[in-house]
């Protein structure tokens, strides 16, 4: 390798989906350098740069499974750190219309932790890589170009907090994972590439949430219990085990119908959900923090797949690429799946072709999520959207697969697997499924 150019790769943002490309990439450059304009430690803090990160969290299945590939004993780590473990189907308690989901065994594996213990596990790994290194409380302010602006070179960044001391940093590739909120479709068009095509569902979310010390309910041998809104009863929350022994209630509402944070009207929002067992166990459960909120205006796909020009050296995946509603924890998996295909695009000596990779990330990490979500999302009569016939029938047979889930844990079990992410949707039109929905 003498003589040959150091290649370096530069990710931006230091998140979950930061932390994975990261992984990824280590794999393949020599040198993977993460900037993001928070301080990061391997400590379990909340952060400014993810203000929701208060709130409950949930990795998928194939998220998991995807985590203990990259970093093998992560979960052994997690649960050292107090993370609750338990089967998806058989130790969740999931509740619909005030009805319980039947138990089943989904042979797949739920991690209950909260966010920030999460990610500082995670970024501890990441951070083991020998050839990964993180640039922090530095801010991204724009991208530098080779002359002709076909190619990016590299970001430029300042000082967070005195908003001087300029600093670039070349690469020979740069991926975006700063989230919904990144500049990078701006900067494009500054330096004349087209627009970014925006997909947006609102859905008018508002969640809030409250810790309390572990108590024995509700349903003490669950690791959660999630009271799911529907059509019929659109309030929803989450009550979840969570490390340090505490319980994380997340309470949400949509369209506008706002969790209250003062603590007696955040109780009666619990008890006016469609189950009464999780207000029931903290009406007289002892509180660790006041109630927070956080507003999810809309769920964003940034359509990088269909761009007919995209500059060679910048990818992006992640929340960048597509945010979805909150109450269906894709987004970290998502983000996940796309470090796989980032992996996959990475290995070789050149530069990713973005419009494979964008492609491939669509069809292999976001597409399955993004049309589960939006199926989800407009049978809610309130938020807007056009709900094609093909959205209509799957809204239709998923409905009886709840109700089928209600009385069968196989049934459940199967639908575990499919929103988990592990299975295709085609394994809920299997004949064992199809046997116990009954005649249509």
């Amino acid at each position: 390798m003498t003589g040959e150019k150091s290649r370096r790769a530069v990710v931006l943002g230091g998140s979950i989906a930061g932390l994975l490309a990261s992984r990824a990439l280590s794999e393949v450059y020599d040198e993977v350098v993460v900037v993001d304009r928070d301080e990061l430690t391997d400590l379990p803090e909340n952060r400014r740069g993810i203000p929701q990160g208060r709130h409950v969290h949930g990795i998928l299945a194939r998220g998991q499974q995807i985590l203990e590939e990259y970093f093998p004993g992560i979960t052994e780590e997690l649960e050292a750190a107090g993370a609750v473990t338990g089967d998806v189907a058989g130790d969740v308690r999931w509740i619909m219309d005030g009805v319980p989901m039947s138990k089943g065994h989904s042979g797949l594996l739920a991690v209950s932790v909260s966010r920030p213990t999460l990610e500082a596990r995670v970024r501890h790994r990441v951070r083991a890589l020998v050839n990964v290194s993180f640039l922090d409380r530095r801010e991204v302010v724009g991208l530098r170009f080779a002359p002709g602006n076909q190619q990016v070179t590299g970001v430029r960044t300042v000082d967070r907090d005195r908003r001087d001391g300029t600093l670039d940093v070349d690469a020979d590739l740069v991926v975006d994972t700063m989230g919904r909120g990144s500049q990078v479709p701006r900067w494009l068009a500054d330096h004349g590439w087209p627009v970014v095509q925006e997909d947006r569902t609102k859905v008018g979310l508002t969640y809030t949430t409250r810790h309390y010390r572990a108590g024995a309910e509700p349903s003490p041998g669950d690791l959660s219990v999630d009271v799911v809104a529907t059509p019929d009863n659109p309030r929803g929350a989450i009550c979840a085990r969570i490390d340090g022994e505490r319980q994380v209630v997340t309470a949400y509402g949509i369209l506008g119908d706002v969790p209250p944070t003062d603590p007696e009207g955040f109780l009666d929002f619990l008890k006016s959900l469609s189950s009464p067992e999780i207000y029931e166990a903290m009406v007289d459960a002892t509180p660790l923090d006041a109630p927070v909120s956080y507003r999810f205006p809309a769920s964003l796909r940034r359509r990088y797949e269909r761009m007919e020009r995209f500059p060679s050296g910048l990818l992006a995946m992640g929340d960048a690429v597509c945010s979805f509603n909150p109450t269906y924890g894709q987004g970290m998996t998502v983000a996940a799946l796309g470090s796989l295909v980032l992996r996959e695009h990475a290995a070789g000596d050149g530069v990713p072709d973005p419009a494979a990779f964008f492609g491939d990330l669509a069809r292999e990490a976001v597409d399955e999520a993004w049309r589960q979500a939006l199926s989800n999302d407009l049978g809610f009569p309130g938020v807007e959207g056009i709900r094609t016939p093909e959205i209509l029938a799957d809204q239709e047979y998923v409905g009886r697969v709840l109700e089928a889930a209600q009385r069968d844990g196989a049934v459940a079990a199967a639908y575990a697997r499919v929103i988990g992410l592990v299975d295709p949707p085609e394994a809920l039109r299997a004949p064992s499924v199809r046997e116990a929905l009954g005649p249509a």
